[in-house]
């Protein structure tokens, strides 16, 4: 017996019966009280991954009208694969992790060109797709296509935890493995696609991550942790290693034609997308030379205090230089000591502290790739998120 069957049999003590009334009185709630979303009203493919790709860092009620939205210039997989990708990256700005809209064009291209147009039907071919995950594969396979395999997310983790009071890390990737073969055996093989989603309407609701209700959930009969009063413990989580803090100026010039961006290389994080210009802080704050070693250390990170403080003239003459270099455009900054911007991706958290300049007459680009942006380009272009937080602070303090 394999190892995964192992825990499968230790956590999953129901018998058929039991399944079987599990999925009656999950599938009769779900019935009575599903979410009436968007991409439910039918089970075309298409709809189903743009809305999974959108929830994956995103509530629904933010989703709902960038989904519609996003369907209002794209209504085909043929018409995303075909288009421009300023357009996508413009229709997606502000949902934020920009490579996941790219990686849903790859996905509609390869649907269009490798697959003719028919879309895999099963959980295994979906996967085949950029972007394409499991979870994702599991609910586009079960929704669009009937096929009995389940779709793990947060709410499927918590949900089967608290049932079937689960204690194993759901932090590790081979617990995902666990969890899948657990409800494999559980979702219902004539509605798989409805099991699915009431599994994450219950874990929305009633099994909520916060302020849940286990005493009223329509699946309370079934909940082991409830009614061992437990149900606080699971899902076992390992806590996330908190961000890595990079800390920056932001170099904000402004021209008769302008702001200055700069487009982002496609090996950084906001992958080609335009931001104002950044300076990381350690090259702009050495260190003094240990007395003891005489060896010179960048600082990692400055403290809040000394980062908000107005910097020296020896420091915006250092960053003129700098942006000179860089550029090959004099200006003389300022500090108007804004609040510190904040934006936190994933593993690392950006604190920014943002530098103006001003010019009279638009100096020439040719030697630095940015582009001149007017405030029209900065409110419908595909501008990211941290620089809209940017241009907010500075539009407060104009």
């Amino acid at each position: 017996m394999s190892a995964i069957a192992v825990q499968v049999n230790h956590y999953l003590t129901w018998s058929p019966a039991k399944i079987k009334a599990f999925r009656q009185t999950l599938l009769t709630w779900y019935d009575q009280n599903g979410r009436d979303l968007p991409w439910r009203r039918n089970q075309e493919p298409y709809h189903i991954l743009i809305s999974e790709i959108m929830l994956q860092q995103t509530q629904v009620q933010t989703v709902i009208p960038y989904y519609h939205n996003f369907l209002q210039h794209f209504p085909t997989v043929q018409a995303l694969a075909a288009a421009p990708e300023e357009e996508l990256l413009q229709v997606w700005s502000g949902l934020g992790y920009y490579s996941r809209a790219r990686h849903l064009q790859q996905a509609a291209q390869q649907i269009v060109q490798d697959y003719g147009g028919v879309w895999p039907q099963t959980a295994a071919g979906l996967a085949d797709l950029s972007g394409v995950g499991p979870y994702t594969a599991g609910a586009i396979a079960s929704i669009s296509f009937k096929e009995a395999v389940p779709a793990v997310d947060g709410n499927a983790f918590r949900v089967f935890a608290r049932l079937l009071e689960i204690d194993l890390d759901i932090a590790k990737p081979q617990t995902r493995s666990i969890f899948a073969a657990i409800i494999q055996q559980i979702i219902d093989p004539d509605r798989p696609g409805d099991f699915n989603q009431a599994i994450m309407d219950l874990g929305a609701s009633y099994l909520t991550a916060k302020n849940s209700d286990p005493a009223h959930s329509p699946v309370r009969d079934f909940d082991a942790s409830w009614q061992a009063g437990t149900y606080e413990d699971y899902p076992v989580k390992t806590k996330k290693a908190k961000p890595v803090v990079q800390q920056y100026y932001v170099l904000a010039l402004h021209t008769p034609s302008g702001w200055l961006l700069s487009q982002r290389s496609s090996r950084e994080l906001l992958a080609r997308l335009w931001l104002f210009p950044l300076l990381a802080v350690a090259k702009i704050n050495d260190t003094k030379p240990a007395a003891s070693s005489g060896v010179t250390e960048q600082p990692i990170v400055l403290p809040p205090a000394a980062f908000k403080k107005a910097l020296t003239t020896i420091q915006l003459q250092k960053i003129q230089v700098e942006f000179q270099e860089l550029t090959g455009i004099a200006v003389v900054w300022r500090d108007p000591t804004l609040k510190i911007v904040k934006h936190v991706f994933t593993h690392r958290q950006w604190q920014l502290k943002i530098l103006t300049g001003e010019l009279t007459t638009t100096p020439s680009l040719a030697l630095f790739p940015g582009k001149w942006f007017t405030e029209a380009d900065l409110t419908n272009g595909a501008i990211p998120t941290v620089q809209r937080k940017i241009m907010q602070e500075l539009s407060q303090n104009n």
